[in-house]
């Protein structure tokens, strides 16, 4: 059934058409056809080489109308900062005893915000959470000693972007049951820090495309400014 959904969503795409972004977003979301609330994504396709550290793009930000799911914070820390982090509205907190935690499998939290002084032993883990892109890093935010404003961060709706080996950025911009102008504001703030994050050493184009899709909805193509 669901190939045959899809079949029907892809057809209705012009795939030799580049959209206007709301017009995209609005066709994406028109045309899901899966009985949960889908996410919906944006791909950008950069003509970066990652290998190089100054094209090897990543970061963070706050989407206007948030992302739609609720994230489990996870804050490893210690002294009075466990206590501020509770405060914030952390899910879990802990130290040493919360790494130990995941060193034996446990992973019921959705991201790690981490002070400074709890990187050495973190650090021990990179393996582990290398590989689920758990590792909290201080270019998005998630090491830092403001862990007040890093737990408010997430839960208004942060979202991190990063380039894959490939030159790819997929990003969350929302859920189908958002208003075709939440999903346009999220989709338009996404694109212009981006766009902003140009890295100087690039030549020519550096947008290559952009597509929006759904949870098993067909890939739209955007265009580029």
């Amino acid at each position: 059934m669901a190939g045959k959904n899809y079949k029907s969503s892809f057809e209705k795409v012009d795939h030799s058409k580049l959209y206007d972004y709301k017009e995209a977003l609005a066709l994406a979301k028109s045309l899901s056809t899966t009985k949960f609330d889908s996410s919906v994504e944006a791909s950008f396709v950069l003509n970066v080489d990652p290998r190089q550290a100054e094209q090897n793009i990543r970061g963070a930000m706050v989407l206007p109308n948030g992302t739609g799911k609720t994230q489990k914070v996870l804050v490893i820390t210690q002294g009075a900062k466990e206590e501020e982090a509770k405060a914030a509205g952390a899910d879990f907190v802990g130290g040493k005893d919360m790494i130990d935690e995941i060193s034996r499998g446990w992973f019921g939290f959705d991201i790690i915000v981490a002070t400074p002084d709890m990187m050495g032993q973190l650090g021990k883990l990179g393996k582990v959470l290398g590989p689920k892109g758990l590792m909290p890093n201080p270019k998005t935010g998630t090491v830092t000693m403001d862990v007040t404003k890093a737990i408010d961060e997430i839960k208004k709706g942060k979202v991190e972007y990063r380039v894959d080996r490939d030159g790819n950025i997929n990003v969350l911009v929302g859920k189908t049951s958002f208003s075709e102008e939440q999903l346009a504001e999220n989709y338009k703030a996404l694109y212009d820090v981006i766009v902003k994050a140009r890295p100087n050493t690039v030549k020519g184009t550096y947008l290559k495309s952009v597509t929006v899709s759904t949870t098993m909805g067909p890939g739209i193509k955007v265009s580029v400014d």
